[in-house]
């Protein structure tokens, strides 16, 4: 007996261990894609939400990671079920009219983005007294290299590395010697104000959450990583903790500003200003900290926006793409993962530019497209010639449809507010 139950200890370890290592293989496309959703907008989001509102947004994190989770395990399965593409099969089932549209509109939308995120480069590393004519065309070159030399497999530890940046945030937060106790109530339980800038950045906050080119990108990566239907249930777990890890971090973003700068009364508009801020307030190690894990998640955005970008527009058209491929198996891809770093690197060098149009454009497109995206993938999920058994339940449809009119309607406020700044200015 006393044998037998050895026998199955043993293989009950051998068991768990087979688990593991199978979910360590497929591990990636989930995280990657949450983590960078953190990129230097993001960060400047959270951390105004934290220097303005105190604690108060807190609460919004809970249904954001819910949301989340659902949009980015559609996004997923599609990807582990068919082997193609989001593009790919809008394109194929919705028509080229339709791709078109969504195609340009990204492009705009990404390059804005991107041009943010270099920006975001040359802000954190002014902070240590870098010049960004030196830094911003010396990370574009790396950005260059790296891809154009990498296979998806090294690429992805790359990306996975500069995702444990993040928790330079997490450390800004404890440093910052929060009420831990008030931020536990604020996170449990819902408040609101209204008036019109705490609608504003609300809105911000979850925009800034759940975007178009996250389902793009993630959708291309399952599919270069070869996930398929055998292994798609460790994948699902990458995507879900890669949701909850985003928003830790998100979490400990508001909470270091409120300890901080919401209790100073001191008024920011960016994440550099943040941590200016914090410097006196929570300490020099804190501030550091703070722009470094903006400097890590700008580089990290400028990886990851032209290369979705590159994979969506060569899928929707129909032409090779991928990491994997050599420049003249995919010379498409490759050009337009040049350009869009060009351009965007380009840009913020030109001397005092003004970047708030592009990013309001960014902004409005976004919100325009996101519903039409969301909607595209519940009908593409729901398709039994395409998805087979592994279509929506009902209770899912229901959740989802919830998830779809609450991110349209608030998407529709974000762009009006974008183009008429003081449509809320009567509350």
């Amino acid at each position: 007996m006393e044998k037998k139950a050895a026998a199955q200890e043993c293989y009950k370890m051998k068991f768990n261990w087979k688990h593991i290592l199978l979910f360590l293989a497929v591990l990636g496309p989930g995280i990657i894609t949450a983590s960078v959703d953190n990129d230097a907008g993001g960060i400047a989001t959270y951390s105004i939400a934290g220097a303005h509102f105190g604690y108060s947004l807190l609460w919004t994190l809970i249904p954001i990671t819910i949301v989340l989770i659902i949009v980015q395990e559609m996004a997923a399965r599609m990807g582990a079920v068919t082997g193609k593409g989001l593009a790919d099969l809008i394109r194929e089932n919705f028509g080229l009219k339709i791709t078109l549209w969504i195609t340009i509109g990204l492009l705009i939308a990404n390059i804005a983005t991107t041009i943010a995120e270099f920006a975001g480069i040359a802000a954190a590393a002014g902070m240590f007294g870098i010049s960004k004519y030196l830094i911003v065309p010396f990370a574009a070159i790396i950005i260059f290299w790296l891809v154009l030399r990498s296979n998806y497999k090294t690429l992805e530890k790359i990306f996975l590395i500069l995702s444990l940046f993040y928790v330079t945030y997490i450390i800004s937060g404890f440093m910052a010697k929060p009420d831990w106790g008030l931020a536990l109530k604020s996170t449990l339980v819902p408040s609101f104000q209204f008036n019109a800038n705490y609608l504003l950045v609300f809105i911000g906050v979850i925009g800034t959450t759940i975007t178009p080119w996250m389902q793009f990108y993630l959708q291309s990566s399952i599919v270069e990583k070869g996930i398929r239907t055998d292994n798609y249930k460790y994948s699902k777990w990458d995507v879900i903790i890669g949701c909850f890890i985003t928003n830790i971090v998100s979490f400990f973003i508001i909470v270091a500003s409120a300890a901080t700068i919401f209790v100073a009364g001191i008024q920011i508009v960016d994440a550099t200003d943040a941590a200016h801020a914090l410097a006196p307030l929570a300490g020099s190690y804190a501030a550091a900290l703070f722009a470094f894990g903006l400097f890590s998640a700008a580089l990290f955005g400028a990886f990851i926006l032209p290369l979705s970008t590159s994979f969506y527009i060569c899928e929707g058209f129909g032409w090779e793409s991928g990491v994997n491929k050599k420049f003249r198996e995919a010379p498409q891809f490759y050009v337009l993962f040049s350009a869009i770093i060009l351009i965007s690197a380009a840009v913020i060098l030109i001397p005092k530019i003004n970047l708030i149009y592009l990013m309001l454009a960014s902004q409005v497109i976004n919100g325009i497209l996101l519903p039409v995206v969301l909607v595209s993938m519940l009908k593409l999920t729901n398709n039994k010639k395409l998805m087979g058994e592994y279509t929506n339940s009902k209770i899912y449809n229901f959740f989802v449809w919830i998830a779809i009119v609450g991110i349209g309607a608030l998407s529709i406020l974000l762009v009006l507010t974008t183009i008429f700044p003081n449509l809320f200015a009567f509350i």
